[in-house]
């Protein structure tokens, strides 16, 4: 009891230390709504000095599972409405295609520019700006529902895209820092909490449709309920991580590289994660449609099946760490692409409504340690292991961005059931494949 009462004697001499001043009455320590925000923050900024660099180090981990958190409950907040999304607009399924490829656009601007921006400015100013950003990209899409705009909604999704890119490479690189300083395996767990928001986003989307909730408020809702979290966890990122100095860039520029495209090891890793986000995004981007328009389901229940997916991504990931340990990377990589494209082939080649929506929880199983395991594997690969891993990145981003208008013009042509051909040959070509991830031996001592 005596560190807690010691703890509240801090706290209490630190803010009135620092009294509040409001703008319009001149008063001081007086609870304005302005002055409630600032006095939680400066709470927990007094917390976080006050506490143990262990437990400093416990916060920053649970804040990077938040900031994985936070975009995949708003990616499934919107994901689990297209088919509502898509009568709004009036767009066939080739012109919806066209209206998702702004989600690609504005992920491969961000994953491109993220790297820069981590050397020039650290993690944390790229978290945050990029949390912001999609945050501001969700507004915009509820705007743009509330308009019918599919040009807008279009734009949203650019800015939420380029939020949720320009910032997984800080967020992962944060991670990687945190895991060498823990010395516990967790980037596969921190990825399972992306997997978790969608879980839990496609559980409240399914029943805000159920309710008749109008899709523009429920974007709207989605978007403004996280931007606390965010605000909370991003005090418990240190500053500086990541940042290049001027005499480490000099140096960088006088050591040559190799260019990364003669690397047949690491091109086939790239193909790998190609296929495997291919598999992600074609289910993040078309599934619910495709139960609905392929297999006959309602809206609710396209919902559902999409939630169905997102529990196979997270248990997966959650895990997935367990067998990592316990297995080769290369039997972990097959198993799960194999997984993956059987998931995939029942969906496409069963006329069962019942066996097309169990088959998504195989589909999400697959996809689910595609990222994880290719970036670790790229980082192994050779000399610049950040170079590497932004390289194999990107390439999975290229799925990002091709597959939402590829698919959604074979759809239109030949339905979403037959354009999903393309991704399950894709998964199988990356099982076949596989050995470009195994580690490599030690080296002789």
């Amino acid at each position: 009891m005596s560190a807690f009462y010691s703890l509240f004697v801090e706290l209490t001499a630190r803010i009135y230390a620092h009294p509040f001043r409001h703008r319009s009455t001149g008063c001081t320590n007086g609870f304005a709504p302005g002055s409630v925000a600032i006095l939680f923050s400066r709470i927990f900024r007094i917390v976080m000095t006050a506490v143990s660099p262990r437990k400093a180090l416990l916060y920053r981990t649970w804040a990077l599972c938040a900031f994985f958190f936070l975009p995949g409950l708003l990616m499934a907040s919107w994901a689990t409405r297209t088919p509502t999304i898509r009568d709004i607009l009036q767009v066939s399924i080739a012109e919806m295609g066209v209206v998702l490829f702004g989600l690609s656009v504005g992920s491969m601007g961000g994953i491109l520019l993220s790297g820069w921006l981590v050397k020039r400015f650290s993690t944390r100013p790229v978290i945050y700006a990029g949390s912001m950003l999609v945050v501001a990209g969700m507004l915009l899409m509820s705007f743009a529902l509330w308009h019918a705009s599919a040009g807008l909604f279009a734009l949203g999704l650019a800015g939420l895209g380029g939020g949720m890119g320009g910032a997984e490479v800080a967020i992962n690189v944060e991670g990687a820092v945190v895991e060498r300083l823990r010395h516990k395996t967790l980037l596969p767990m921190m990825h399972g909490f992306y997997s978790l928001g969608t879980l839990v986003g496609a559980g409240i989307g399914m029943a805000l449709t159920r309710a008749g909730v109008n899709a523009d408020i429920h974007l709207l809702a989605a978007a403004l309920v996280t931007v606390i979290p965010a605000l909370i966890a991003i005090r418990a990122i240190p500053g500086g991580t990541g940042q290049r100095s001027e005499a480490a860039a000099s140096h960088s520029l006088h050591q040559p590289h190799p260019p990364f495209w003669k690397d047949g090891k690491l091109l086939l890793i790239g193909f790998i994660v190609l296929a495997m986000a291919f598999a992600e995004g074609s289910a993040n981007d078309w599934l619910s449609l495709l139960m609905v328009d392929g297999h006959g389901f309602s809206p609710s229940s396209g919902s559902l099946i999409y939630a169905g997916f997102t529990l196979g991504m997270t248990l997966g990931r959650f895990g997935g760490g367990w067998f990592i340990d316990r297995y080769s990377r290369v039997h972990v990589v097959r198993a799960s692409a194999l997984l993956g494209a059987i998931g995939i082939a029942l969906v496409v080649f069963v006329d069962s409504a019942f066996v097309a929506g169990m088959a998504v929880i195989f589909w999400g199983l697959g996809a689910s340690l595609g990222f994880p395991l290719t970036l670790s594997a790229a980082s192994d690969t050779g000399p610049d292991a950040p170079g590497r891993v932004s390289v194999v990145a990107t390439t999975g981003y290229i799925a990002f961005l091709v597959g939402p208008p590829l698919l959604g013009f074979l759809g239109d042509r030949y339905g979403l059931r037959s354009a999903m051909m393309v991704v399950l040959t894709l998964v199988v070509l990356a099982a076949l494949v596989a050995p470009a991830v195994a580690k490599p031996p030690p080296e002789a001592v």
